[in-house]
């Protein structure tokens, strides 16, 4: 329905025009992300504007939009309202502290452990939580909801409803605003059209004099530059203890949803970010953020995807819209206080749009079970709890599907060879997925007096996969057999601690691999 004209040319006016329509996209989502931290509304955008201009400059990934954002402002919230905002600004710091030494270690290589199906579900619960994060504006606040008195009390599609003219004036702007923004591209690309419905419905609503919530309404967004501003907290190890699980927490969640929004970027643009740096970038941009009075931030997928989709390709555009968001705060606010709200939501209706991966309900039905079950399970907890609780638990899930999966490659062949042995090939991987298998396969009380077991085309894979062959060398040897293990590696011979000395070494056959086990170090 909704197809993006994407240019893959950069260019500095498509970088300024889509900076300055991602800074117009970032007032009200700053602005509503502070208020869900429980902190004042310029706290929210100094940190766009820092958080944004500095992984802009350093970032791994050019035309990646960071800022403040609601999967960090949900973790934020229990902080402030138990210790106050002095202690979200130095806990902001180590997370910026904890970010430099991931991407230090270089652990940014393990978004790529993220399966396909986890990513689609990451970015269906994503535009999901975008699109409900945008009722709240067809709602009156501080009003009981439509759900008040049921289980769904206070969620975020308990909104008390817009009555009247009030509601069919903003549903009639959002659906111009869309209109729009799908329809210009159409007839040119010379300039971002989300900047041009932005623009357009503005002037509608002034020149009519329309009655329908604006910018102002939320909040003033007027302020001076950020200044440094050392946390006010006590410097002992019981403020280090305090702010510690925060900052782990807070830079789990930054970090992985900025390298999966990386990941994203990098197939729409077909260019390639680079994992390391974005850590890093992130990193200090959260330490500078929490000593100017910022409350962190990471990559915002929605503003992100506005920024691509309208032509921003750049490092040129993150810090356009970085300063941009700095111009509307120390002297453009009177006039960014009457865009319509309705403009921007309409905006991000069409990033949700372009966002969520339509696809997935087509090949729902044709990818394996397990993969349709990862994919519907990472999108529900996302939307339920947190990005990175949604990422860790479809790992989770996809690591014991390729266990289960890979336990059944397992493979005992027997028979007996000219000089009356006994000989087992194994083929597949030895490891906890399919150790119990593994010795299901073997009769020590019925098989010849001698009895080869060869592993030329197996491989031992964890301390599992060693007490299984442990456990049946033990058998063997109490059934009175002599047992000869073959074709293992020098580590095997070392860590078992029955079997090895029934292993016979042969220097030139004999593979060299490396064992998931601690006993060597």
């Amino acid at each position: 329905m909704f197809e993006f004209q994407l240019s893959k040319v950069a260019s500095l006016r498509n970088d300024l025009l889509s900076g300055l329509t991602v800074a117009l996209a970032l007032v009200p989502e700053a602005v509503a992300f502070a208020f869900v931290a429980g902190v004042d509304p310029l706290v929210g955008l100094y940190a766009a504007f820092m958080v944004g201009l500095i992984t802009a400059c350093i970032g791994g990934r050019p035309g990646m939009i960071s800022g403040a954002t609601g999967a960090l402002a949900v973790v934020m919230v229990a902080l402030v309202a138990d210790h106050g905002v002095e202690y979200l600004f130095i806990t902001v710091v180590l997370m910026g502290v904890i970010q430099i030494l991931a991407g230090a270690l270089k652990l940014g290589k393990f978004i790529r452990m993220v399966p396909y199906p986890v990513m689609l579900g990451f970015v269906n619960g994503l535009a999901i939580v975008i699109f409900l994060a945008q009722l709240g504006q067809f709602g009156e606040p501080g009003q009981p909801g439509w759900l008040d008195g049921t289980f769904m009390q206070g969620s975020i599609i308990d909104v008390a409803w817009l009555q009247g003219e009030q509601l069919y004036m903003l549903v009639g702007l959002v659906l111009v605003t869309m209109f729009i923004i799908n329809m210009l591209p159409r007839l040119t690309t010379a300039i971002p059209s989300s900047l041009v419905a932005i623009v357009v419905v503005t002037g509608l609503v002034m020149g009519f004099d329309l009655n329908t919530k604006v910018v102002g309404d939320i909040a003033s967004i007027a302020g001076g530059l950020p200044t440094f501003h050392l946390p006010a907290v006590p410097y002992n190890m019981d403020t280090f203890f305090i702010i510690l699980p925060y900052a782990v927490i807070l830079a789990a969640i930054g970090l992985i949803e900025s390298l999966l929004t990386l990941r994203l970027i990098d197939e729409i643009t077909e260019t390639r970010g680079r994992g390391n740096r974005e850590c890093i970038g992130q990193g200090v941009a959260n330490t500078v953020t929490g000593l100017f009075g910022g409350m962190g931030g990471c990559a915002m997928i929605g503003q992100s995807m506005i920024n691509v989709n309208s032509g921003g390709r750049g490092r040129a555009s993150g810090i356009s819209a970085a300063l941009f968001l700095l111009l509307f705060i120390l002297v453009a606010s009177p006039l960014i206080e009457q865009i319509p709200l309705a403009a921007l939501i309409g905006v991000m209706f069409i990033v949700v749009i372009g966002t969520f991966e339509w696809s997935s309900f087509r090949i729902v039905g044709k990818v394996p079970r397990s993969d349709a079950f990862i994919l519907v399970t990472v999108s529900a907890v996302t939307v339920a709890t947190d990005l990175a609780m949604a990422v860790i638990i479809g790992v989770i899930i996809s690591a014991l599907v390729f266990a289960w999966e890979h336990a059944k490659f397992i493979r005992v062949e027997a028979r007996e060879d000219h000089k009356g042995s006994t000989v087992y090939a194994v083929t597949g991987p030895l490891f906890f997925g399919s150790a119990t298998s593994f010795l299901e396969r073997f009769d020590p009380k019925g098989d010849n007096d001698d009895v080869i077991i060869d592993f030329a085309r197996s491989r031992v894979a964890d301390h599992s996969g060693l007490d299984a062959i442990d456990t049946l060398a033990e058998r063997y040897v109490n059934a009175g057999k002599t047992l000869h293990l073959v074709h293992l590696s020098e580590e095997c011979r070392v860590l078992l601690k029955k079997a090895g000395n029934l292993v016979e070494v042969n220097v030139i056959e004999d593979p060299k691999y490396f064992v998931a086990e601690d006993s060597l170090a």
